[in-house]
């Protein structure tokens, strides 16, 4: 929080003392302002979902609900970014429906889904990610597949502790909060089910 507050402060400095008399630069500055507030707040609701779900203050709600649909939509608002860095989506479009906490479902997939973008690399001259279905018994899982550099041994249990992010240089340009595999892994343990990463051929990996 520290960084987006230093931010907010520098330039709303800047507008109270006049520093810019020019109305588009006055503009720059407010949006600044209101893009990093829009930050902290991401971040503040992602640290009081994950303390609710740590805690244990979070009822579950299982409904009934056609999971195809819910990752389909996810993958529709991610468009834009899948777009801009030229990633081909393989989705298995097959109806299933399961019973579940439609909500914290949505907030893993999206999770996942948004950590494989953020990581996608070209390898062999494809850029893709693959969502997949494996059931399991009587579960449901669901694989997201990303070309790109594998995950050192070493980071592999790491990237699900709060706050942890793997050193890279394009990691720190896609930013990111390092809560969101961390909200994953307690909203998994909250609801019974596994989770995990695997490093796989020509440089691949999964998550479930």
């Amino acid at each position: 929080l520290k960084t987006p507050i230093a931010l907010i402060q520098g330039y709303a400095e800047g507008l109270v003392e006049n520093v810019t008399e020019d109305d588009e630069s006055r503009k720059f500055y407010a949006e600044v302002i209101l893009d990093e507030s829009n930050k902290m707040d991401i971040v503040v609701k992602k640290l009081l979902e994950l303390m609710k779900l740590e805690y244990g203050k979070n009822a579950l709600t299982l409904t009934k609900f056609n999971i195809s649909e819910l990752i389909q939509e996810v993958v529709r608002k991610s468009k834009k970014m899948l777009d801009e860095e030229n990633i081909n989506i393989n989705l298995n479009e097959e109806t299933i429906y399961v019973i579940a906490d439609e909500f914290y479902t949505e907030q893993v997939f999206n999770n996942y889904f948004t950590n494989a973008i953020k990581n996608a690399e070209e390898v062999d001259g494809i850029k893709e990610i693959r969502v997949d279905y494996e059931a399991i018994e009587n579960k449901l899982r669901i694989k997201v597949f990303n070309t790109g550099e594998n995950i050192s041994s070493e980071n592999l249990n790491r990237i699900w502790n709060r706050f942890y992010k793997v050193d890279t240089s394009r990691n720190r340009e896609k930013g990111g909060t390092g809560i969101g595999l961390s909200l994953v892994k307690a909203i998994m343990i909250n609801t019974g089910n596994k989770y995990g990463v695997e490093n796989k051929e020509l440089r691949s990996r999964v998550l479930f």
